[in-house]
């Protein structure tokens, strides 16, 4: 299986614990890993016959922009499961990142990876 990496997709968003997170907001920054067929797109060169990656990244700002969960793994879940709405993709893993988490005495960033495929999609 063929694979398409997206990194670096920042992105200011509200998922967090604390009520300041959800009014305030904070840096996030999603890594993508998409499972797809590239073989067809590989010979023709169009477009059709691929992923629109300008969709996906426009799809994961949205998301992270105007959810509102608590935790970041609920965030990263909704990614993939919206990625996996997409035909072309067969397995997705999401790097999400909470670049300045609000914890006192830590200056590290916080990184949840999860990794779904179609088949685990629903539940």
């Amino acid at each position: 299986m063929d694979c398409i990496h997206l990194t670096g997709i920042n992105t200011y968003g509200y998922t967090g614990l604390l009520p300041e997170e959800q009014v305030l907001g904070q840096w996030f920054e999603v890594d993508l890993k998409l499972w797809s067929n590239l073989a067809i797109a590989g010979r023709s060169d169009r477009i059709d016959d691929t992923l629109d990656y300008r969709q996906v990244i426009s799809l994961v700002k949205n998301l992270v922009k105007n959810a509102r969960f608590s935790l970041l793994e609920r965030l990263a879940a909704e990614i993939a499961d919206q990625l996996l709405n997409y035909p072309q993709i067969e397995k997705v893993q999401v790097r999400l990142t909470k670049l300045a988490p609000p914890i006192p005495d830590f200056s590290g960033q916080i990184t949840i990876e999860i990794m779904r495929s179609r088949s685990q999609s629903n539940p």
